[in-house]
């Protein structure tokens, strides 16, 4: 028989073959060259996922349930978009682009950065829509080789930057504006911390109530915005009789327009910010039912929501606050937006209160989110105490994940001093989130070669126009080179007081310090200490958690480990399921994993 040829695929009826009732103990494994998919499917209603073997095994269902309906994907997008950047930036971002004209037009540009960016996550999500963790689960399986490469890298940069500093910061401020008291720094902080920890309590203690709150906290929020846009439009019907020119701002609209390129890159980061949150769903994908329509209809409601509520702030906030004063405001843009228009009194002190709820629906919403991105990074084996990272136990909650933002976010807010810290600490997120961005962008041409390979390209459910991949590929360039650009008054004229490019330096030292990490755990040791990691699948409970942990093979029994174990870590069943053969009868059968190859020697 002689070798597969290089562009031979499988038959309808061995895909079919293969497809027939995947599950976490009978799973079927297609190979192309080095790389084997394992097809499995899990309880959401999805179709069958496949996916490269190293990448951590699907869950065929959820630990955490299927409380995630369509008006929770909703408010999971909106209370992470809608957090503190429209109520906290809006100055900083007009102070960088100079002009009214351009700041509005750089929120047109975040809005359709937020669809783009949706659109490369939904078909990642088709391609997967099996499994939890959005982008470490999509980096994964775009770039499988080397193997583990991506996901310690990504496991290194979340741990390092896993925090919400900045938004609990704010939080904190609102909260002293609205019992007119003016903060120290550690009084500031001290709120920060109390915030965080209450907002942790609350997800950990419950999952199912704390997405309702989630959703009852994100409608407030919506109220909040409809009732700042209404104000505006209000104002600038002239309505109000202390600002006699609500229109001052729009005439010249491009006036003072800056054509640095720092502050224009400072400007976007803060866009980027802003809309940060328009893929936090695509966190929760394997606690959805139906996943892939929900997330294309209700997702892209949420980001339609939140861009026309986005420019209709910006319209009330320039209609009431001359150009100057509001260039100024910084973190606290909202609060001068409500004295300008109802003065220092209780009304802006009300408004402020339902600012500092929707600052608190952010921290739950992130926490939610960025707790199954760390579980799921668990659950690919890179994390020490794999069992800490994946259990969802007593509450049903992943504590790990949120132990772990707490403990990184109580640094961050007692740590950094007061001042630049808040400019400095979003800029930092954002770096390195972008580079990731640009992989996970140019990853969906990869997955696309290797899914047509498999013959399953024309399957999936939602695939992105090319034309909005490549904008979305040049926008991660743009926001990756522009702050290289130094300001005009020199490196130490940026928007903090120290070296104007910091931040870019420090974000890629994460990265490469992740790569360093991955040599020596990888390659350096396990030749020092003559041994091989491998991939093995645990159950954690009975509550259906599934994970890797990478275990160390010594040289001498990597043979018998390979022989014993299929490509994703599972105990073949002919020795799993040795000693109770001869009571069952099946002696004949063959219990291994089914297989298909397109491309190379069948190794099984």
């Amino acid at each position: 028989m002689g070798l597969p040829k290089f562009w031979s695929r499988p038959t309808t009826s061995e895909i079919q073959a293969v497809e027939t009732n995947p599950s976490a103990s009978d799973v079927s494994v297609i190979r192309d060259g080095d790389l084997a998919y394992t097809v499995e499917k899990a309880e959401n209603g999805s179709k069958p996922s496949y996916q490269e073997a190293a990448g951590a095994p699907v869950e065929s269902k959820s630990p955490l349930g299927y409380h995630v309906g369509w008006l929770t994907v909703v408010f999971l997008n909106v209370n992470q978009m809608i957090g503190t950047g429209i109520f906290s930036t809006p100055g900083t971002i007009l102070n960088g682009t100079g002009s009214v004209g351009l700041a509005l037009i750089y929120w047109t540009i975040g809005f359709g950065l937020a669809v783009a960016g949706f659109c490369v996550y939904l078909e990642l999500a088709s391609f997967f829509p099996n499994r939890s963790g959005s982008d470490v689960v999509y980096l994964e399986q775009e770039y499988p080789r080397p193997k583990h490469f991506f996901p310690v890298t990504y496991a290194f940069y979340s741990v390092v930057l896993s925090f919400s500093s900045s938004n609990a910061i704010v939080l904190a401020r609102y909260l002293y504006q609205c019992i007119g008291s003016t903060p120290t720094d550690w009084q500031l902080k001290g709120v920060a911390v109390a915030a965080y920890t209450v907002a942790t309590l609350c997800v950990v203690l419950h999952n199912k109530y704390s997405l309702w709150l989630v959703n009852v906290l994100g409608a407030v929020k919506i109220i909040t915005l409809v009732f700042i846009s209404i104000t505006g439009l209000v104002v600038l019907g002239g309505n109000v009789a202390h600002i006699p020119d609500p229109g001052a701002n729009f005439r010249n609209a491009f006036e003072g327009t800056t054509n640095n390129g720092n502050d224009l890159a400072v400007a976007l980061v803060n866009i980027v910010f802003s809309y940060t949150g328009y893929a936090n769903a695509f966190n929760v994908v394997n606690e959805i039912k139906n996943p892939i329509p929900t997330l294309k209809r209700n997702g892209a409601l949420s980001i339609l929501i939140v861009g026309l509520l986005y420019m209709l702030c910006n319209i009330a906030y320039f209609a009431a606050v001359p150009k100057a004063e509001f260039a100024k405001s910084k973190e606290i843009s909202a609060s001068v937006f409500f004295i300008a228009v109802f003065g220092a009194g209780r009304a802006d002190k009300a408004l402020s209160a339902l600012v500092l709820l929707s600052a608190f629906a952010n921290l739950l919403a992130v926490l939610i989110g960025q707790s199954r991105v760390i579980r799921e990074i668990g659950r690919q084996g890179v994390l020490p105490y794999t069992e800490f990272w994946v259990s969802t136990k007593p509450f049903g909650t992943p504590i790990g994940p949120y132990f772990l933002k707490w403990l990184v976010t109580f640094i961050m807010i007692v740590a950094p001093p007061a001042g630049d810290a808040f400019q400095f600490v979003v800029s930092l997120g954002t770096y390195p989130q972008s580079m990731f961005h640009l992989a996970l962008a140019i990853g969906v041409f990869l997955v696309r070669y290797r899914f047509k390979r498999l013959g399953r390209a024309t399957q999936t459910e939602f695939k992105t126009w090319d034309v909005v991949l490549i904008f979305f590929i040049l926008l991660q360039f743009y926001i990756l080179a522009t702050p290289w650009v130094p300001p005009k008054g020199g490196p130490y004229a940026g928007s903090v007081s120290f070296w104007y490019a910091t931040y870019c330096v420090v974000g890629i030292g994460v990265i490469i310090a992740c790569g360093i990490y991955y040599v020596i755990w990888m390659y350096l040791l396990p030749r020092w200490r003559q041994y091989k990691i491998r991939p093995e699948v645990l159950n954690i409970d009975d509550k259906g958690s599934t994970t890797h942990r990478l275990v160390k093979v010594p040289l001498a029994e990597v043979a018998k480990w390979d022989e014993e174990h299929d490509e994703a870590g599972r105990l073949r069943h002919r020795h799993a399921a040795h000693s109770t053969r001869s009571s069952q009868g099946d002696e004949g059968i063959d219990h291994e994993p089914k297989v298909v190859s397109i491309k190379g020697v069948d190794m099984s």
